[in-house]
């Protein structure tokens, strides 16, 4: 099943119970999934917002003037605040009024990755990767406004650019383009495992997701293949070929896995049995 073709390629995407993020070249696409997955809103890398899907006739895979490529998004966990990578910051949308807030700024290089929790006392944290090598976190009080800087930045950085993270409570887990994947302790901020990836020319893990409820690290990589791995050890549990394109971003729940990739399609996948026994 997809949602609809875009301009180019799909590079991410996130949903809510009713809404779902599709990004492509400098848009994001908001879909109302209880309405035959309609379009509804159209936010750019600038901060614009438009009506429905004011980007339906662009067929070019070239980036407006005054706009940037958005690399990736994330929700924070009540879904009403929305991070989106484009250039070297990451602008910050609310999603309960359709405006930009902010941008988190610090890194010297296109960010690529990022992720968000929620604290005790309320703050988002968000995590970002970049392809100057380095992991920042922020911590995003509820209402913040402008320039945020980051909080920590985590050592030793990967060996190349940082292309996804994914949380799965207490810990983290990145991967680069130097094929690792790294796991990550958030409290003691310290590196926890390190898993060294199949490393077929270009064919680097692209993004990471952990399956609610279970032992299940997802990536997916450039070849199109997704892989399954166990979150403590890292051990390898099994492959799929998901698309015949590089897949840019996934997302899962307990039942589905969502896959979007650069053939222009977003796939949804339905677990049979556990996930841990694979997808299809």
């Amino acid at each position: 099943m997809s949602l609809a073709d875009h301009p180019s390629s799909v590079v991410s995407v996130r949903y809510t119970s009713s809404l779902v993020f599709t990004v492509s070249t400098a848009y994001i696409k908001v879909w109302d999934i209880r309405d035959s997955a309609k379009c509804v809103r159209t936010l750019t890398s600038s901060g614009q917002v438009g009506s429905g899907d004011v980007c339906s006739s662009v067929r070019s895979l070239s980036i407006p003037p005054g706009e940037s490529q958005i690399n990736q998004i994330a929700l924070n966990p009540s879904g009403s605040f929305l991070y989106a990578a484009a250039g070297s910051a990451v602008r910050m949308w609310d999603l309960r009024k359709f405006v930009s807030t902010g941008k988190l700024t610090g890194h010297l290089g296109p960010v690529m990755s990022l992720t968000v929790d929620k604290l005790g006392s309320g703050q988002d944290v968000v995590l970002t990767g970049s392809k100057d090598h380095h992991i920042k976190m922020y911590e995003v009080t509820e209402g913040a406004q402008g320039s945020i800087s980051s909080s920590h930045t985590f050592y030793p950085t990967h060996q190349d650019g940082v292309e996804s993270l994914a949380l799965h409570g207490d810990v983290f887990y990145s991967s680069s383009r130097d094929y690792y994947i790294k796991k990550w302790d958030m409290a003691s901020r310290q590196l926890l495992k390190v898993r060294l990836t199949p490393n077929a020319q270009a064919d680097w893990i692209s993004t990471l997701g952990v399956v609610p409820g279970s032992l299940v690290l997802l990536s997916g990589c450039r070849g199109g293949l997704l892989r399954l791995w166990h979150t403590e050890s890292l051990a390898p549990l099994g492959e799929v070929q998901g698309h015949d394109s590089p897949i840019n971003g996934l997302a899962t729940n307990s039942s589905q896995l969502f896959t979007a990739s650069d053939d222009r399609t977003v796939k949804i996948w339905v677990a049979r049995g556990s996930l841990e026994e694979g997808v299809h």
